[in-house]
């Protein structure tokens, strides 16, 4: 049986995937320039792909371009943490309720789990991190939530990658996560929501006291 070869992703993808790797990983820092021809030699690519690249980039948050200063990665303060996680705080306690309810199996998030206590360093960490929670939400049954989250996944990421530079919190937040996963296993929906509401809002405030994010209430998740 003749295999059917792997498609090689478009210059522009890769390009793609490489800056937000080095953005979310901390490579690239907030308020840095992404010079088109620099990039280009790095990558053995035209300017082209580099700059539908970066275009793709601006869309998602990860990047502005300013016709005076170019293009940038985005700065994080304490007011763009607000705006990203609330959105967290909203939709994903609500997402991890429903797929635990609806039986959904977890595997994906208990492998992310133990990739990231595995992991060789921080960005692969991070890496992992991100899919564990991706992990929780995706199989919530509604397609629209789980792509709404995944709009702010990544803006969310570069919070996070600022918030550990500055202060290391990993083995903490392991440690809520795999509470988190147990709520969910033992299909307390309601639990598990409350421990992923407070996981999230606890972050934020730890690390950007000023983004006025709100305590969860007595009656779960806001």
């Amino acid at each position: 049986m003749t295999s059917v070869p792997t498609p090689i992703p478009s210059r522009t993808q890769f390009v793609l995937e490489e800056i937000k790797r080095r953005i979310l990983t901390g490579q690239l820092t907030p308020g840095q320039a992404l010079v088109e021809t620099e990039l280009a030699a790095q990558f053995g690519v035209s300017k082209t792909p580099v700059r539908e690249a970066l275009k793709t980039l601006a869309g998602t948050g990860l990047v502005v371009m300013s016709q005076y200063k170019g293009v940038t990665v985005r700065m994080v303060d304490a007011d763009m943490a607000r705006e990203v996680y609330d959105v967290r705080l909203l939709l994903e306690p609500e997402a991890l309720k429903r797929a635990v309810r609806r039986g959904a199996s977890l595997d994906a998030a208990r492998d992310a789990l133990t990739r990231a206590d595995e992991a060789a360093d921080t960005a692969e960490r991070s890496l992992a991190n991100r899919e564990f929670h991706r992990a929780l939400y995706l199989p919530c049954g509604n397609p629209l939530l789980g792509r709404m989250l995944d709009e702010v996944r990544d803006q969310a990421a570069l919070v996070s990658a600022v918030a550990w530079a500055a202060s290391p919190s990993w083995e903490r937040e392991a440690g809520e996560h795999r509470e988190i996963l147990r709520l969910a296993l033992d299909g307390d929906a309601d639990g598990a929501a409350r421990a992923l509401h407070a996981h999230i809002a606890s972050f934020v405030r730890r690390a950007f006291p000023d983004a006025g994010v709100e305590a969860q209430g007595e009656d779960g998740p806001a």
